[in-house]
């Protein structure tokens, strides 16, 4: 049911996400729907705190990854059509439908993964040269639209991206 919601709120927008949508969607009677998700509300605070464990286990993923905390970020800048894109997705759709809590939540995911990234950074400029790295290719893979992969490095030209961010940034 949240798959469904999440999906109408990328593909149509926070309008079209009604809980009749939804149930439609998710191929459930209105009322299984409501008996899970009492309200719309209850739907969407369930996509923030789908978001919210998505990016825990993010976190935990960049902290163990073998090529270091720095690289692990801003590689996976690169929207996928993962889980964790598509909730940031769906709560960004929220967010611009004025939902105080998404627009919060979007801001606590920013400083999360400011917070793992600082002790990797030399200094509070290298953690914005990090994180603005990550927001430019996060932004240009959406020029493309869709699913199809935009403007961004890819192979060789990632890595060489990556080596000069972390020359810059490391501790």
């Amino acid at each position: 049911m949240l798959d469904a919601f999440e999906a109408i709120l990328i593909d149509e927008g926070e309008r079209s996400a009604t809980m009749d949508a939804t149930s439609r969607a998710a191929g459930v009677s209105k009322g299984g729907l409501l008996y899970h998700f009492s309200s719309k509300d209850a739907l969407e605070s369930g996509v923030i705190e789908r978001l919210d464990a998505l990016v825990t286990a993010d976190i935990e993923a960049m902290m163990d990854a073998d090529e270091g905390p720095i690289a692990y970020f801003l590689r996976t800048s690169v929207m996928e059509n993962d889980p964790l894109d598509r909730a940031i997705l769906a709560t960004s759709r929220l967010a611009q439908g004025g939902n105080a809590s998404a627009s919060a939540a979007l801001r606590r995911v920013r400083e999360r993964w400011g917070d793992a990234l600082r002790p990797h950074t030399k200094d509070a400029a290298s953690l914005d040269l990090v994180m603005l790295v990550s927001d430019g290719l996060y932004f240009n893979n959406a020029l493309e639209g869709g699913n199809i992969p935009g403007p961004v490095p890819r192979g060789t030209e990632m890595d060489a991206l990556i080596a000069l961010v972390e020359a810059s940034a490391r501790a």
